[in-house]
């Protein structure tokens, strides 16, 4: 019993070295956010650098400091620089500095939030009842905090499938269904539906995408045809999505309109909110959203338009006795009693709510951005943003050569560069270049689209950090790289 290793551990072997690393890296955290605007906003992976993170893993211990260094050296500068002012490709938040540090803590704390009695349970009760009065959903509303706008797309398409098809899809599966199981959604409506819907057991044509408007948004008599056809040929239609913030262009569909369709022909109505429904919070747009809170379920992304560090998306469901009845599983080495006391007694157990048993504190990060910024703060952030698509809209407009190539919806714009003469094979070749070499300038990085065969370059502004010069900065560098600068 006297062998050392019988006393080895995980914790440092000496604390006041790790301490001082500990507040090394801290201080190089607050720097390289405060400073992100001074370097590129992308930068390619060197191929050095790709063949020593193909190295194997070491079988004996490094010092903690030479890690830290090689992690500055070959990670830190090629990730996605998503602080960065002018990074704007897909649909990303930009992350705050309270909310890494909240990140920190929760590591630091380790709870498992499958449920369990302690304080990190109630810290996302609490949290989910912020966003459920945010989103006017009802107080007995049920929630969960998710990783992301997918996994939270596909907990309400579970509970949908689970209560709106006419029998208990739960216990006896999709083979049982008295005919084809359909659920409803754009031709715009994001990827991960396609997924869960996959993965639900409905197989792919079980995602009816139905066609859109000249504004992309959900083309409401295609839907009524839809489904009155599909109800015809012995199909059992259950859900309509509707998207409040498409990922290509940002279009909101009519949400009371498709609330009233829902109602009338008895579908579930679930909203993916991922893009734009926390927009709610911003008065220049808010409106658009009218009717959302009529939706049986809303997935959301917080770590997108409200810039909490991933991992972090949510869904509401307005029946919590529907959710529940969808996921709770309660097995013997689970088995607790409200009063009985101990680590497993209370009710709050949000394993019941969805697929993981074990689950990260990732409320701690919202609950301390929230507390720190304030609702209307992050509304300000959000009405800037919209302000600023429609600022980067005008100089397109007005500048030879550009052209928008969609509607601005919320805070993103689609555009290409067009000096003229080419046809759009042509043109869809030269713009893949132009953003290519844009982002490999690193003064801006856009991401990409096809809207009805033209590509274009997508430029999706949930960035807190981004000013309206950042968008004379962007025109002036598709210009020059183009070839059309003055």
């Amino acid at each position: 019993m006297n062998d050392p290793k019988h006393h080895e551990t995980l914790d440092p072997e000496n604390w006041d070295e790790m301490r001082q690393l500990a507040h090394r890296i801290v201080d190089d955290a607050l720097d390289y956010i405060q400073s992100t605007a001074e370097r590129p906003a992308w930068q390619a992976v060197p191929k050095e650098v790709i063949e020593r993170l193909e190295s194997p893993a070491p079988g004996e211990p490094t010092d903690p400091v030479a890690v830290y260094e090689e992690y500055r050296e070959i990670i830190q500068p090629y990730t996605m620089h998503t602080a960065h002012p002018r990074f704007w490709a897909w649909y990303m938040g930009s992350g705050t500095v309270f909310g890494a540090l909240g990140e920190l803590l929760a590591a630091t704390l380790n709870p498992n939030l499958g449920g369990g009695n302690h304080a990190a349970p109630l810290v996302e009760k609490q949290v989910i009842g912020w966003i459920r009065k945010m989103m006017g959903f009802p107080e007995n509303a049920s929630g969960l905090l998710t990783s992301g706008g997918s996994m939270a797309n596909f907990t309400a398409l579970t509970v949908a499938r689970n209560t709106n098809c006419g029998y208990d899809a739960r216990r006896e599966g999709v083979r049982s269904a008295p005919g084809p199981l359909t659920v409803y959604a754009s031709t715009e409506v994001h990827s991960c539906h396609q997924k869960a819907i996959e993965t639900l057991g409905l197989g792919t044509a079980g995602l009816r995408k139905i066609a859109v408007s000249d504004d992309y948004t959900l083309d409401l008599e295609a839907l009524a045809s839809r489904v009155a056809a599909d109800r015809e040929a012995g199909m059992i239609p259950f859900c309509v999505v509707a998207t409040a913030g498409t990922i290509n262009t940002g279009a909101i569909d009519d949400m009371n309109a498709i609330a009233d369709f829902c109602q009338s022909e008895g579908l579930w109505f679930h909203v993916d909110g991922a893009i734009g429904s926390v927009a709610v919070l911003a008065d220049n747009v808010r409106d658009l959203f009218a009717g959302m809170e009529r939706a049986d379920s809303i997935a959301l992304d917080l770590h997108k338009w409200m810039h909490i560090p991933f991992e972090a998306g949510c869904v509401l469901v307005r029946d919590a006795s529907l959710h529940y009845d969808s996921f709770a599983l309660v097995p013997e080495y689970l088995h607790r009693e409200a009063d009985d006391g101990g680590m497993a007694s209370g009710s709050l157990w949000f394993s019941d709510y969805g697929l993981q048993l074990t689950r990260q504190f990732r409320a701690l990060k919202v609950w301390m951005s929230i507390k720190e910024h304030g609702l209307a703060r992050f509304g300000r952030m959000m009405a800037r943003n919209v302000e600023q698509a429609r600022y980067l809209g005008k100089l397109i407009e007005n500048t030879d050569g550009l052209e928008l190539t969609a509607p601005i919806g919320l805070d993103i714009v689609c555009f290409r560069y067009n000096p003229g003469g080419l046809d759009t094979e042509e043109l869809n070749r030269l713009n893949k270049v132009l953003l290519v070499r844009l982002q490999e300038s690193g003064v801006a990085a856009p991401s990409y689209t096809t809207l009805n065969g033209v590509y274009c370059l997508r430029v999706a502004i949930s960035n807190h950090r981004s000013r309206f010069e950042d968008f004379d900065l962007l025109i002036s560098e598709v210009l020059r790289i183009g070839g059309l600068s003055k």
